[in-house]
């Protein structure tokens, strides 16, 4: 039998897991309804904060609905829907897959219509089995931690705030460095083309699109502040993330176009 990204297993399997997942979000739910009644809480309030929160749920969702179509070409969607749905994001989840295809000699965008059963099953491993590390070292390492970051803050707050925001652009560098690997085609070109080892023709400029995107992305995301801040709209502080990605998707046509492919 041929193998296929959307055979109707891999979508019954996903399904079943999906459905575990969901279960258990609703069991929780129903607990802490029947916890609230048991408090003596207003139901009242219970009642539109649920309703408040399935209704600020559709922002994100927009985003993983993105990120679930950007991986479908070469992966499918049965995966990129499991990924996306339990614990996964679009910049981990993309540098996981194209570092497994790597890993295999070849790219991501090769095995678009080319997918072997025994690649497919490299690239779930690597997306699934990695990132489930950080679901491990959570009961071992995080109490550790914040008690650890909680001691620290104690004794000097100023350099606890510093010591945080300096870990969290640490992990955001990590990602900003994948957009900006491939700049170094402006400089080793030559008459406007670059070759890279495997043959392959780029343009010099090329190296600028994924750059170019996050300028765009960025400055989206700045406007979207800059008009909650003047105009007060709160609403839009769900949708900023959803709106910069798809305007900053988008923006990548006319800039490969313009500086080539």
């Amino acid at each position: 039998m041929e193998f296929s990204v959307n055979h109707p297993i891999l979508f019954l399997l996903v399904g079943v897991i999906i459905t575990a997942v969901l279960a258990q979000s609703a069991y929780f739910l129903v607990k802490s309804v029947k916890r609230a009644r048991v408090l003596g809480m207003d139901m009242t309030k219970i009642r539109k904060t649920i309703v408040t929160a399935a209704i600020f749920t559709v922002a994100p969702a927009v985003s993983i609905v993105i990120a679930v179509i950007s991986l479908s070409q070469s992966l499918g969607i049965a995966l990129p829907w499991l990924r996306l749905s339990v614990v996964g994001s679009l910049s981990y989840e993309a540098i996981a897959a194209a570092n497994a295809a790597s890993g295999m000699g070849m790219k991501l965008s090769d095995l678009v219509g080319n997918m072997t059963a025994s690649a497919y099953v490299t690239i779930m491993i690597v997306m699934t089995v990695s990132i489930m590390v950080g679901i491990w070292l959570v009961p071992l390492l995080a109490k550790k931690i914040q008690s650890g970051l909680v001691s620290f803050e104690k004794k000097d707050k100023k350099w606890s705030d510093t010591l945080q925001n300096a870990l969290f652009i640490g992990m955001i560098s990590a990602f900003v460095g994948y957009v900006f690997c491939d700049l170094s085609r402006l400089w080793l070109a030559q008459d406007g083309v670059y070759v890279n080892g495997d043959g392959e023709v780029f343009s010099a400029t090329s190296g600028l699109i994924p750059v170019l995107v996050m300028v765009v992305a960025a400055v989206i995301m700045a406007l979207c502040g800059l008009m909650m801040k003047l105009f007060k709209w709160k609403w839009l502080n769900d949708y900023a993330l959803p709106i910069s990605m798809v305007l900053g998707m988008l923006s990548a046509i006319p800039l490969t176009a313009l500086l080539g492919g």
